[in-house]
């Protein structure tokens, strides 16, 4: 919940939920595996994805966390639109 709380209150996202836990199977570090994880999704903007992509790296706890972005091929209007001015830099 750190790493969502963390990213919407800097407004690098609109808002956060996290989903799991999810069954993962991987190869890591050239061995099998399996495990529970807990999967972080974010609404911001496509311009935001370098910030929000440094701010995961460098508060998640494992060196190579999955950071990836999913384009929001539609939408409603209102919901992008609040997607939008939720992210939007704000005058200082």
């Amino acid at each position: 919940m750190d790493l969502a709380r963390s990213a919407v209150e800097a407004k690098l996202a609109a808002g956060a939920q996290i989903v799991g836990p999810v069954t993962s199977v991987f190869w890591h570090l050239g061995e099998f595996g399996t495990g529970q994880e807990w999967q972080l999704l974010l609404k911001a903007r496509a311009d935001q994805y370098p910030r929000i992509e440094a701010h995961l790296v460098e508060h998640h706890p494992w060196t190579n966390p999955e950071v990836v972005a999913t384009a929001i091929v539609a939408g409603s209007p209102d919901y992008l639109r609040w997607i939008g001015t939720t992210t939007a830099p704000h005058p200082a």
